[in-house]
């Protein structure tokens, strides 16, 4: 097998976070599942964004974080996602590579314009999200260079790919030349709802091999064995994945694998702000732990530091120097 260029290359569908502090009544007014993210198009989303109060604005789509997230802890990050060569897709180029990481997907010249997620925060920091995928839905094989799959040695993938056609697509071929290359396969579930609209697909690409590390909050494991009994999914989950990841907010995590589970704390915080994010700083610390070779507990406790560290802002990007931040803690970087 060939050395690697990058640790990590992720696919995603690349959305421009707006994000802005609300209540739940601006939630039952429009309509929104709390906790949820809801596709919308494009008359919903300037109706939303019309009655925003004012906004934060920052790239992101979840494994697009998840890879920002990476390139803070100071791994060799590549991103695969579609924009639009408009103004908000140009921000979100400078705006990912300004970050450090690899990013040479060619921008839409047409079609819709590029993706954005409008983001209600409630006071409990719980989010909703409503996306509007736009040219994200866009990404098509053509965008899936073989030479850079082939180059890094994890290829993370996110759910949230299986809603485009094309996407899905994308996500089969790169998976399949990653395998090719001997390199690892990573999905995240993303997100409950997405696991309800595609359960049987995703437990075929767990069971047949097609990804080989699989990350799961305790509602999407929930989702995905239709269970309520945790110890049950956990159970299921180590017969159908070698190597598995599941939070459980502030019980911490647990990593699954063949031979057992071991148990995660979680970080301790001082404040609950925005949960944004969370999921996708946790996995990248656990995959930056995973790439350098640290224990599963080690690559864990990594990943609940970043999650610790997103979680007490506004917005999916750490504000300080993830790799600083583990070494203070102790932590192998």
């Amino acid at each position: 097998m060939a050395s690697a260029k990058y640790d990590v290359l992720g696919i995603g569908n690349a959305i421009f976070d707006v994000l802005v502090r609300t209540d739940e009544g601006f939630l039952a007014a429009h309509g929104m599942t709390k906790g949820g993210m809801a596709l919308i198009d494009e008359a919903r989303a300037a109706s939303i964004y019309a009655d925003m109060g004012p906004a934060t604005e920052m790239s992101g789509g979840s494994a697009a974080n998840t890879i920002v997230g990476l390139a803070g802890f100071g791994a060799r990050a590549a991103y695969v996602g579609k924009v639009k060569d408009d103004q908000i897709g140009r921000l979100y180029t400078h705006d990912i590579r300004a970050a450090k990481v690899a990013f040479d997907t060619q921008p839409a010249s047409g079609g819709p314009a590029t993706g954005c997620s409008y983001i209600l925060v409630t006071p409990d920091g719980e989010r909703t999200m409503n996306t509007y995928l736009g040219a994200a839905q866009d990404l098509s094989p053509a965008d899936i260079d073989p030479d850079t799959v082939a180059a890094a040695s994890i290829l993370y993938l996110e759910g949230y790919l299986w809603d485009p056609k094309a996407a899905k697509e994308a996500f089969l071929k790169a998976s399949q030349i990653a395998h090719g290359a001997e390199r690892q396969v990573a999905l995240t579930l993303s997100d409950a709802f997405c696991v309800d609209r595609y359960r049987d697909e995703f437990l075929a690409l767990m069971r047949s091999g097609a990804v080989d590390l699989i990350f799961a909050n305790e509602t999407e494991l929930h989702s995905l064995y239709q269970t309520s009994d945790f110890d049950t999914a956990l159970a299921q989950l180590r017969e159908d994945i070698a190597l598995g990841v599941v939070t459980r907010s502030e019980k911490g995590c647990v990593v699954a694998t063949k031979d057992g589970v071991a148990a995660v704390p979680a970080c301790p915080i001082d404040s609950l702000v925005d949960t944004t994010g969370a999921g996708d700083l946790f996995a990248a610390g656990f995959l930056f732990g995973l790439v350098r070779g640290a224990s599963h507990e080690n690559a864990g406790r990594l990943g609940a530091l970043a999650a610790a560290e997103v979680i007490q802002h506004i917005g999916a990007r750490p504000q300080v120097s993830l790799k600083e931040l583990a070494q203070e803690n102790g932590l192998p970087v």
